[in-house]
């Protein structure tokens, strides 16, 4: 008995020695499996094929189900997320019929359909639209998923993706985006964004039922300092919150708004106004002199300012095709190009037709009309009827935002430039002698000619420089609007209105008068639209010239009075 114990002590012993060993192997295997990279490849696939699964999910079941598995899908809070749920609400998400695999698509030849992988965007391949099948979608499932975007790209680590975000977001939060805005803010470092996030807080309170009225005051309160058309929107409803104390607030929170919006609509028009000017000084200033100086009608006017846009057109295509680098200064060499282009023509033009025509004013109208509709036709010939494009520098793109008030560059450069050229033409008027002989001839031609003064040639001189300036109008005109063979017409019925309104051949009627006039048009446009508010400040300045026949600043001298 005492053997057999022994021995089943021993075999006991043996057995777990070799259970030991075995479980010990197992452990070693099991570990070397794990560091494998095979292992840590099916380890890291993982997240990825739940995530598949839920887009791929996509493509089944009916409707209705739909909204509960895209949220579910945002419910991941995966960035790879917002690419497939911006292609499901665009309209380009697809399934293949024979698998039910989903992807983004984009159409290519012959009926073809590209497609990508919606969550590494890379390549599927091409396949024919007859074995895929879009993933349906309605308008609540859009709007549901706008706020999944913005929800999601709020904890981007892009600065100008949260930025974005968090403006949608103030613009449309709910009650149920409290805890995540809250959650944003304790993340947020920067405070513009900050200030975006704080908004969409309290709108999100206010749209709260079980909110405090400590809470909802405080959140009227930020709302109405941020101002704007968004806070305006945030407040409105709370004016018929239950709460007489809340509505109260929102009420008077609502009309120091309307009231600093109209503020800010007025200021916006003004600008608006002297922008507009800005353009008719640029296009009427050079008419201002030689209408001034000779008293002739130059219906060519306009297409003096035409010949400065298209010789704009080729310097910028002449630099693009020659020396690329030099592109950003094109406006430089145009300037000076325009100048001369127009300049040379409006002296042909004097000395070849109008030089004949003095003292006949109908003629001389109906001579420089024809001159008008050859330059026209032989514009379009040259060029084409169809507008060209001219490309506005970098450092003409763009706006800005100056306290609540948006300004674009190209505007500002063009009021900026029409009142260089204007206090450059006054120095050239008041400072040299060639402007000294131009007021002389101004005021009385004949004691002007008896002094020596050689009017034929100050007269043509003028009339180049008056037309140098509108090719110059022309290079501005060219950053915002259309260059096209007609571009001229558009401005030279301003260009008459302007110059009769401030002073035939005064320099500063012409400025306050193109100022007075663009403010004007502007006020009139959002009550009587914009070709009525022309036939308004037409008809205005008619009844204007019965009183004042010599416009706001009427010429001196006496040859004038006589």
């Amino acid at each position: 008995m005492q053997m057999v114990s022994i021995s089943s002590n021993r075999l006991g012993a043996v057995i777990s020695g070799q259970s030991l060993m075995a479980i010990f192997s197992a452990m070693i295997m099991a570990l070397v499996v794990a560091l494998s990279p095979a292992a840590q490849a099916h380890h890291e696939e993982t997240p990825d094929t739940a995530l598949r699964v839920l887009v791929d999910d996509l493509a089944k079941g009916k409707l209705k189900k739909r909204l509960n598995k895209v949220k579910a899908l945002a419910a991941t809070e995966d960035a790879r997320v917002v690419p497939v749920l911006k292609a499901l609400q665009a309209g380009t998400l697809f399934y293949k019929r024979s698998d039910k695999k989903v992807f983004m698509t984009a159409k290519a030849a012959d009926g073809q359909y590209q497609l990508t992988d919606p969550l590494n965007g890379s390549d599927q391949g091409v396949v024919g639209k007859r074995s895929l099948k879009k993933v349906k979608t309605n308008n609540r499932i859009r709007r549901e998923i706008a706020g999944m975007i913005a929800q999601l790209t709020l904890f981007s680590s892009d600065e100008e993706t949260r930025r974005t975000a968090a403006a949608q977001m103030a613009e449309k939060a709910s009650a149920a985006d409290l805890p995540l805005l809250v959650r944003a803010l304790t993340l947020e470092k920067n405070d513009d964004i900050r200030a975006l996030l704080e908004q969409a807080r309290a709108a999100a309170i206010l749209a709260a039922a079980d909110a405090g009225q400590a809470d909802k005051l405080a959140a009227i309160d930020l709302l109405a300092r941020s101002g704007g058309a968004r806070a305006l929107a945030r407040l409105t409803p709370a004016m018929s919150d239950t709460d007489a104390i809340v509505a109260d607030r929102a009420k008077g929170a609502v009309a120091a708004i309307n009231k600093e919006l109209a503020f800010r609509d007025t200021i916006q028009s003004i600008w608006y106004g002297i922008s507009l000017g800005s353009v008719l000084l640029l296009a009427a200033i050079g008419l201002a002199i030689t209408f001034g100086v000779m008293g002739v009608i130059n219906m060519a006017h306009g297409e003096m300012v035409m010949l400065g846009a298209y010789t704009t057109f080729v310097v910028q295509t002449l630099i693009l095709s020659s020396a690329p680098a030099l592109a950003p200064y094109a406006l430089a060499f145009a300037l000076p190009a325009a100048f001369l282009v127009s300049g040379t023509v409006g002296l042909l033009l004097e000395r070849g037709v109008i030089r004949f025509l003095y003292g006949r004013p109908l003629e001389t109208l109906l001579a420089t009309w024809g001159v008008s509709l050859v330059l026209q036709q032989l514009v379009r010939s040259l060029f084409g009827p169809t507008n060209k494009e001219v490309s506005n520098p970098s450092w003409m793109s763009g706006a800005f935002d100056l306290m609540g008030l948006t300004i674009t560059y190209n505007r500002l450069w063009i009021v900026l430039f029409a009142l260089a050229v204007f206090l450059v033409l006054l120095v050239v008027l008041k400072r040299t002698s060639f402007g000294l002989k131009m007021r002389a001839v101004t005021q009385n031609r004949g004691m002007a000619a008896s002094m020596g003064i050689r009017t034929p040639w100050v007269d043509a001189l003028t009339f180049a420089l008056g037309s140098g300036i509108a090719g110059m109008a022309g290079v501005a005109l060219s950053q915002i609007d259309n260059v096209s063979p007609n571009l001229g017409q558009n401005y030279i019925i301003d260009s008459f209105m302007v110059v009769v309104f401030g002073g035939v051949g005064n320099l500063w009627g012409t400025l306050i008068g193109a100022l007075s006039l663009g403010v004007a048009n502007k006020f009139l446009e959002p009550f009587a639209g914009a070709v009525l508010a022309k036939i308004v400040l037409l008809v205005l300045i008619i009844l204007f010239i019965q009183k004042r026949p010599r416009g706001l600043f009427a010429q001196k001298g006496r040859a004038v009075e006589a």
